[in-house]
């Protein structure tokens, strides 16, 4: 049995499946995890959030998967390039957003961490976890829509541990799947997204901030395009860029070899994203 870790699909459903046929993929033997954005900006999002559900496939939620959450839940409207009309039309939908709202935001399995965009300084391993289900729990709880209400929000951009309410769970969310850029003392910057030298100053791509708690501990993470494929003794960055006609990577975690394939991408797509 083997292990895939793929990175940011956002709906380039072709492109998994060229994917698949690359791995030799085997449902009976072999376990797929997708690292968030299943969806949105590209053409497939539906085909792709069916065919996970269908066939019980891995994820974590990432930060256009939220997004689809808080427009179906009609506390965002679809940003300029968003592709998530199909899925709001779709006869299955409200099965569809059930199952994307009870994936989990972080999994640890086989001694890595996958988690969709980053971890903070401040935190351990066994933190982040445990961080991941409090926000897990607000999701899947019968009062999700108060999460959804106050997901949105650059503030606070600095953990503490006494932190509470939405503050809390909006910090959690933010270092889980927008991460990138952030200080030694672990305040986020959301406006850099392009590579490591687009760090603004005093500011440092999150997995290399000065005493980063989870050092040592290997951590599998996409969203962040402009990167490319990394991959370092304890971090491994797997989203290349599939929507603007990178590759979609798969990471098998048995033996860290990485397969990949070229994808199209879509015409007139802004980069960085």
């Amino acid at each position: 049995m083997s292990t895939y870790v793929i990175g940011d699909l956002q709906g380039c459903f072709n492109a998994l499946q060229l994917l698949l046929e690359r791995i030799a993929y085997q449902p009976a033997h072999d376990k797929i995890i997708l690292l968030g954005d299943l969806v949105n900006r590209g053409t497939d999002s539906l085909a792709v959030l069916r065919w996970a559900r269908d066939n019980q496939i891995g994820a974590i939620l990432g930060n256009h998967d939220l997004h689809l959450l808080a427009v179906a839940a009609g506390y965002e409207t679809q940003n300029k390039g968003d592709t998530l009309a199909p899925i709001l039309a779709a006869p299955d939908q409200d099965v569809l957003l059930d199952w994307l709202r009870h994936l989990p935001l972080a999994i640890h399995t086989q001694g890595y961490l996958l988690v969709h965009a980053g971890v903070l300084p401040q935190w351990t391993i066994a933190q982040a976890l445990s961080l991941a289900g409090e926000v897990e729990s607000a999701l899947r709880s019968a009062d999700y829509l108060v999460y959804l209400r106050a997901m949105y929000g650059n503030e606070p951009r600095l953990w503490h541990d006494d932190l509470t309410g939405m503050d809390r769970l909006r910090v959690i969310t933010n270092g889980l799947t927008r991460l990138r850029f952030c200080s030694a003392t672990g305040e986020m910057d959301f406006t850099a997204k392009a590579g490591l030298d687009s760090a603004p100053a005093g500011y440092y791509p999150w997995f290399h901030a000065p005493q980063r708690q989870s050092e040592g501990a290997p951590i599998v993470f996409g969203h962040w395009s402009a990167l490319g494929l990394q991959v370092e003794s304890d971090n491994i960055a797997l989203d290349t860029g599939c929507l603007w006609g990178g590759q979609l990577s798969a990471l098998r975690l048995e033996d860290r070899r990485v397969f990949q394939v070229e994808c199209a991408g879509l015409a007139g797509v802004r980069r960085w994203h």
